[in-house]
């Protein structure tokens, strides 16, 4: 019986290796073999922002399989490479119907612009814009082209800005639900949810403060680029909504039609025999970014919440950077270190915040470099902000787009009681310990108890002072002065700016220019990019507890036959998987 079954899982592999292995390598040689499609003589580039936007590229090569959408890097690279293409004629931009991030829109603001210094032309088409998140945001994208366009009869509603928040205070107290957490300081409003049933006084002005700088960031550069009245358009504005002839009159848009007329005027000017053809096949047929000749830039990309340890690979379909995991980053910029080619860095950081130790490993590795006498210059995305900030503290420079949301110099931690809550249905939680009394401080039964959140705050306390003495090093400001700022305060980077919290106004390429005057270095720069990648099947076995051959198989099977039931089942492996390595407990690691 022993030997029957060997000799049957043979035959199996064998078939499975003839119907899936063989199929999955003549693929692979045909579509590497036949490459990209080549690009017409006189080419249109079609860029589509409708579908989602992140600030950098996927890290798992299965995430290009199932992504749709563009990363913000990826436009800006493309961009500046087309510039440059003969064959490129000129770019028709559709324009997603709601907000765009702040801070992604300034730098496509500035990549768009810079684009049509090379004199091709520009169409930025929408088919409406509607007060959904940062509205004012997505028209100053379209103004940049020169030519902005909209459907007949769409709704131009650029009205203003709004930001709504969820407050669960009365929630919580109806179900016996505890929010206990403390905050340095009263700016630091991450958690102001959970303990209150409105605004607090710091948490309004906060939030007005950096909405306000963001509008009006918006309307300065949208009436830098119409040529128009910074008072009146605001007026013009906020008089509305409009349909899209009311737009026209008003000289809010350049022209009312179709997105097929818009391609047709755009191939007229690119000339005879031209065809439109899809930004993302450009993009993927662009070259290394380690071109050009001369000293090295290392471009490290880092995005998402900073968070402790290795990327021990999660599911390879979806996207990479989700999260910064401080092993990957910090080893990134030491192999940079390391390599006698690169002189300098470029961080190009796009988080929120996250662990201070985590963020503290970064930062360390920043010194070091620094140290090793090579400049860093840390990029900010739409975010650089909190545990964010405390990464970019002690950098060489420190640039972010006007709109970035920085500063945030601050923690908050603590835990939910939910013991009189679970009471209310029969479920008593009790606990044992022995030790302090603090060694129980994080259960869930009750809330702290004096001594415990004594404790607890001078532990919070002594966060805080760190991470002002990294600012006040980094910054070069005194340890008062930046308490003064900080509290927990989110600032735009146009702000930051008045504040000594950043260098300079500018997106990723400024970074590069920045670098290269640190490092002085003259002439054209090499950049290349040493962003941490984990292997696309190295994730597959970590991920399903098998081979990496096996993963590499399974990974053929869902791809040759296209059946939505193997992802399927890889998903519900990968959950299997995860629930049994056991559940994920909540630690008191404050937050930034």
């Amino acid at each position: 019986m022993k030997q029957f079954l060997i000799t049957a899982a043979g035959v199996f592999a064998g078939l499975l290796i003839f119907m899936i292995g063989v199929p999955f390598v003549l693929i692979s040689m045909i579509a590497s073999a036949a490459g990209p499609a080549p690009l017409p003589s006189n080419a249109v580039l079609e860029l589509d922002l409708r579908s989602p936007l992140t600030d950098q590229s996927p890290q798992s090569a299965l995430a290009g399989l199932t992504r749709r959408g563009h990363s913000v890097m990826t436009i800006l690279e493309t961009l500046r490479r087309a510039e440059k293409d003969d064959r490129v004629k000129g770019v028709l931009i559709r324009l997603p119907e709601g907000g765009v991030e702040p801070g992604m829109a300034d730098e496509l603001r500035l990549s768009i612009k810079h684009f049509r210094t090379s004199g091709k032309p520009v169409i930025a088409h929408s088919q409406g814009l509607y007060p959904s998140g940062f509205i004012t945001a997505t028209y100053m994208m379209g103004a940049a082209a020169g030519d902005l366009w909209m459907q007949p009869g769409a709704s131009f509603q650029v009205t203003g800005l709004a930001n709504e928040d969820l407050f669960f205070k009365r929630a919580f107290d109806k179900y016996g639900v505890k929010a206990d957490y403390e905050q340095r300081y009263e700016f630091k409003n991450a958690v102001n949810g959970y303990l209150h049933d409105d605004y607090t006084p710091a948490h309004r002005s906060a939030e007005l403060s950096w909405l306000t700088s963001i509008y009006t960031t918006d309307i300065a550069a949208v009436a830098a680029d119409r040529k128009l009245d910074a008072a009146a358009l605001k007026a013009s504005l906020e008089a509305g909504p409009y349909l899209a002839e009311d737009a026209l009159g008003l000289h809010l848009i350049d022209h009312v039609g179709q997105v097929h007329e818009a391609q047709v005027a755009l191939l007229k000017q690119a000339g005879d025999g031209a065809e439109m053809v899809e930004f993302e096949d450009y993009a993927h047929g662009r070259p290394a970014r380690e071109q050009g000749a001369g000293p090295t830039i290392a471009v490290i990309e880092a995005e998402g919440a900073i968070v402790d340890g290795k990327d021990e690979g999660g599911n390879p379909f979806l996207r990479g950077g989700s999260s910064i995991y401080a092993d990957d980053t910090a080893d990134a910029i030491y192999a940079a270190i390391t390599a006698k080619d690169v002189k300098a860095i470029v961080l190009r950081l796009n988080s929120p915040g996250g662990s201070d130790t985590a963020s503290e490993e970064i930062l360390a590795a920043i010194r070091a470099a620094k140290a090793a006498g090579k400049p860093v210059v840390v990029s900010m995305g739409t975010y650089g902000a909190s545990g964010g900030y405390w990464i970019s503290s002690e950098a060489s420079a420190i640039l972010a787009e006007p709109s970035t949301l920085t500063g945030s110099i601050g923690v908050f931690g603590g835990k939910f009681a939910l013991g009189p809550a679970l009471a209310r249905f029969g479920v008593d939680v009790r606990q044992l310990g022995v030790g302090s009394p603090y060694a129980g401080a994080f259960g869930m039964g009750q809330e702290f108890t004096p001594a415990q959140r004594s404790a607890f705050a001078g532990w919070m306390d002594r966060i805080y002072d760190n991470f002002v003495q990294r600012v006040a090093t980094g910054r070069k400001l005194s340890p008062d002065r930046v308490r003064e700022i900080a509290k927990g305060h989110v600032w735009t980077g146009a702000q930051a700016k008045e504040l000594g919290l950043v260098d300079e106004i500018g997106g990723f390429y400024e970074a590069v220019a920045k670098a290269k005057t640190l490092a002085n270095i003259s002439g054209e720069a090499r950049l290349k990019r040493m962003s941490p990648e984990g292997s696309t099947f190295g994730a597959l076995q970590k991920m399903l507890g098998v081979s990496a051959t096996s993963a590499r198989t399974l990974a053929a099977a869902a791809w040759v036959f296209g059946d939505p039931r193997a992802q399927g089942i890889l998903d519900e492996l990968a959950q299997a998987r995860l629930r049994s390595q056991g559940a994920m407990v909540l630690a008191p690691t404050p937050f930034h």
